[in-house]
């Protein structure tokens, strides 16, 4: 396979990786997901009509898992997104297990509360406090929220990981093919190539044939 069809497909698919990180321009990426604030003050009459505005965009309500997501979290509110003091996070206290949940289905591997567990937590939701980056429980039960900041697994990386993945596979598949197609040619040209002409042909030994049986005539 040519060298600049090779580069071209390779090209074609680092550029793939480039441009598909992210779901649009209004995402921002960290870590393997896509997180965008949508500016907008909505009437609410519980949480669930807060993650539909995440839903619809194909997303959740935002989940953090370590002390990094949480300062870019912090860090891009303050200076790109412009949000409240605080953030609703995408989370649900779980009576069942006594336990905070996140709505995503991840695992709760970190917290950054500010304050002690009450004695009842019963609807209660947690919220990003953007001045300090600590994390606050309040009532789940709110008429309106300013801001709704959501988050969703970027496949895109993924996808663009495989693509460049099987491209490259394609392409040494394709140069081994090549070299044993050009081998095996060359092989062939080298096996049926004529051999030397030997200088008593048939028709060399039929004259002598004949001019011995006319002298014997």
């Amino acid at each position: 396979m040519p060298h600049a069809a090779l580069s071209s497909l390779v090209l074609l698919s680092l550029a793939t990786a480039i441009f598909a990180d992210c779901p649009s321009s209004i995402w921002v990426q960290f870590q393997g997901s896509c997180y965008t604030f949508l500016q907008v003050t909505i009437n609410v009459e519980n949480i669930e009509d807060v993650r539909k505005q995440c839903t619809d965009h194909g997303a959740d309500l935002v989940s953090i898992h370590n002390e990094e997501e949480n300062a870019f979290i912090l860090d891009t509110l303050q200076k790109r997104w412009k949000g409240p003091d605080d953030l609703l996070l995408g989370m649900f206290y779980d009576t069942d297990d006594a336990s905070f949940k996140w709505f995503d289905q991840s695992n709760m591997t970190f917290d950054k509360w500010a304050d002690e567990d009450g004695e009842d937590l019963v609807d209660t939701c947690g919220f990003l406090y953007a001045k300090t980056g600590e994390w606050r429980k309040g009532n789940c039960e709110m008429s309106s929220v300013t801001g709704t900041l959501c988050k969703t697994a970027n496949n895109h990386i993924l996808i663009s990981t495989l693509v460049i993945a099987s491209t490259v596979t394609l392409a040494v598949l394709g140069a081994v093919i090549w070299f044993l197609y050009r081998r095996s040619a060359r092989s062939g040209f080298t096996s049926f190539s004529p051999a030397p002409q030997s200088p008593y042909s048939d028709g060399c030994v039929a004259g002598v044939r004949k001019a011995g049986i006319t002298q014997l005539d």
